[in-house]
């Protein structure tokens, strides 16, 4: 006969008991397995069945159909009780003297399980396949949805039956089982760091935010040491607020010059042509003024009245 994917014998050992936690009995080393403690008539009954060995049992809490597999360590409980680790008792939703079934039952060899540690702290221990394998040798089973403790270093660690094959209970005695983790039930993904700002947006940045350099903004002066036709007026000023000289109303050239050239140097064959035109504009108004300033200052001997030695 077949129950839940495990095998039950014709003749099958079934009973209830009271259970209790393993602190009513001196035994605590029965925390750190899945092994129970059942009364001696337990193994009267069992000794006269077709068993297989070794034993394991079912335990079902009635009232929320909660079920767990486990092994039996010895017979020495009083009868109509039974002794449980308390990790098992909190699987099943059990208190103290609560009332549950045991039934034998035959689970398969395991080859895979996968295990879900409630904290990261498990996987902070230097080899922690090698301490669960420790662990397991005082485990006889496993059920889906348990939650099995594994002392080490003074510290209990809780894991979850989270995956089994070929059943949803297996057998781990005398097995070669392949053991899987799943990710800490408080594991946290890290941040994914903020890529930074390309480098190129970074300059365009500062340099909006520094003010920008006009070289040359303030008023000119001739090459040939004469005053300018102009004169700069503080109102005048251009888009970066600096100002610049405004060009009064003289001679056309000047005038043209100014207009082209303000608040600039002019390098090259430009700036060439127009120092030659204007070297040579004042050039020939200077020769002019100099020479009628000659004819007009120049001595004359004898420009007076003329009078005879003669008397």
């Amino acid at each position: 006969m077949f129950y839940d994917g495990y095998a039950y014998h014709g003749t099958t050992f079934e009973q209830t008991y009271r259970c209790y936690p393993s602190s009513f009995i001196d035994k605590p080393q029965i925390e750190s397995g899945d092994k129970i403690i059942m009364p001696p008539s337990a193994l009267d009954r069992l000794a006269s069945l077709q068993i297989d060995y070794p034993m394991l049992f079912e335990l079902r809490n009635a009232s929320t159909d909660s079920f767990s597999h486990c092994g039996v360590l010895e017979f020495i409980a009083e009868e109509g009780v039974i002794y449980i680790p308390y990790w098992m008792m909190q699987n099943l939703l059990l208190q103290e003297g609560d009332m549950v079934r045991v039934r034998n039952v035959t689970l398969p060899k395991g080859t895979y399980v996968k295990l879900q540690p409630h904290t990261t702290d498990f996987l902070d221990i230097a080899n922690p396949k090698a301490i669960l394998e420790t662990a397991l040798r005082n485990y006889s089973c496993l059920t889906v949805g348990d939650s099995i403790m594994v002392p080490y270093n003074n510290k209990k660690y809780f894991i979850d039956i989270v995956e089994a094959k070929p059943s949803n209970g297996i057998s781990i005695i005398e097995t070669d089982c392949e053991v899987d983790f799943a990710p800490p039930l408080d594991y946290k993904e890290p941040e994914r760091p903020v890529a930074p700002a390309p480098a190129k947006a970074r300059e365009v940045d500062v340099a909006e935010a520094e003010p920008k350099f006009n070289p040359f903004t303030g008023s000119g002066r001739r090459l040939d040491g004469r005053p300018l036709s102009y004169e700069p007026q503080p109102g005048a000023a251009n888009s970066n607020g600096q100002s610049h000289p405004v060009a009064s109303s003289s001679s056309s050239g000047s005038e043209k010059a100014t207009q082209q050239n303000r608040g600039k140097l002019v390098f090259g064959s430009n700036v060439e042509r127009s120092t030659k035109e204007t070297t040579k504009v004042g050039a020939g108004k200077d020769r002019k003024q100099e020479e009628e300033a000659e004819k007009e200052a120049k001595f004359q001997a004898f420009s007076g009245k003329k009078y005879s030695l003669r008397g």
